[in-house]
């Protein structure tokens, strides 16, 4: 049978310090602990695996007799799982126990603080504060801390006394017999809500929650160049954390609506521009909508429809840097839809030189392909 690979196991190379061993342990014992994978029939070995792993890496003696001979026990060879093999699992305990102590277990006390959740609001933005950055409040409803009891549920200027349950610990811990042998469980005490204080008189304003939720006037700075669709965080400015944890982030999705003409591709803006078609054959200038103003574009003469020009630096500005987008212009020719007599006679002469100069032109062709 091959011989196993504790490094390999934990998912570890030999120069993991003690911490890194104990946080890929502490990691892979919970991704693979029985309870959590009663569907899966290879996680209890797999289980087995890890903490035979671990309880030799985490033992410096027996660490550094796996490192120079191979085995814990040093070159006289192993004994089964290390310390679990005569035993039945007899340190088991110890090491499951010492797993949760981490987490705030193993008699310490704690307060179990929560994170608190994360808040997602929309904010709707014109094409022009999108572009150049603005200041924009935005109404959002969260979970703040009572002001009355500051998080506490107790009535201001009564006392909390210790949980009995839990000692005031916040957890609770009981014994689980299973097919791998006693476990060892931690909750959250039920008594006292992972607090480990006992409230005696609750709070009236917040009916001894120690938060409330609240309309908030929150006022946001919206950077240049921001697009639709694209997200703006607030670190901390979520719901407030549960027992003295960190509050949630705020998440602000933005939506920008549409200008009138031009179409934004990410810094760049696109202008289909109808122009008169007798300034693309005559040339001339025209103007070019701006994000803010105008400017003056020049069309050289016998500029055919379909022409692209591009205005360089006249686009979006990119977040957070000096750079801008361009300006894509495709000019299109317009044609009138009513002609005076003289225009049209005037159009006619025109139509007539041009038929004769394009009948020349054409025979020409016809003759060069007949000399093929």
């Amino acid at each position: 049978m091959a011989k196993k690979d504790y490094y390999e196991t934990l998912g570890l190379d030999k120069n993991a310090s003690p911490d890194d061993i104990k946080s890929a342990y502490r990691k892979l014992a919970k991704k693979y602990h029985p309870d959590l994978n009663k569907d899966n029939p290879e996680a209890a070995e797999k289980f087995k695996e890890v903490n035979e792993a671990y309880e030799t890496l985490s033992d410096p003696q027996k660490k550094s007799n796996y490192d120079q001979f191979g085995s814990a026990e040093g070159f006289a060879g192993g004994q089964g799982f290390g310390g679990f093999g005569g035993a039945g699992f007899g340190g088991f305990e110890d090491i499951f126990s010492n797993l949760f102590s981490g987490f705030g277990g193993a008699g310490a006390s704690r307060t179990t603080a929560l994170r608190g959740d994360d808040v997602q609001v929309k904010m709707t933005l014109s094409f022009k504060e999108a572009v150049f950055g603005c200041k924009k409040d935005i109404n959002i409803t969260r979970v703040e801390n009572c002001e009355h009891c500051h998080g506490t549920g107790a009535k201001d200027g009564t006392k909390l006394h210790t949980c009995s349950t839990c000692n005031g610990t916040g957890t609770v811990r009981y014994t689980e017999n299973t097919m791998l042998g006693r476990m060892i469980r931690e909750g959250i005490c039920k008594s006292c809500n992972g607090t480990g204080k006992i409230v005696d008189e609750k709070c009236e304003h917040c009916n001894g929650n120690g938060y409330n939720k609240v309309n908030s006037t929150i006022s946001v700075n919206v950077p240049a160049g921001i697009d639709d669709g694209q997200v703006l965080t607030m670190r901390g400015a979520g719901n407030a954390g549960i027992r003295g944890g960190a509050s949630g982030d705020l998440h602000i999705i933005v939506t920008v609506l549409p200008h009138p003409v031009l179409d934004r591709d990410g810094f760049d803006l696109n202008l289909k521009l109808y122009v008169p078609f007798t300034t693309l054959l005559l040339g001339g200038e025209v103007e070019v909508p701006l994000t803010d103003g105008y400017t003056m574009l020049k069309i050289p003469e016998l500029t055919q429809s379909n022409t692209v020009f591009k205005l360089k630096g006249k686009g979006i500005k990119h977040l957070n840097s000096n750079t801008y987008g361009n300006i894509i212009v495709t000019v299109i020719a317009e044609t009138p839809k009513n002609l005076s007599k003289e225009e049209k006679a005037a159009l006619q002469k025109i139509s007539q030189t041009q038929s004769i100069n394009n009948y020349s032109r054409y025979k020409t062709y016809l003759k060069d392909i007949q000399n093929i």
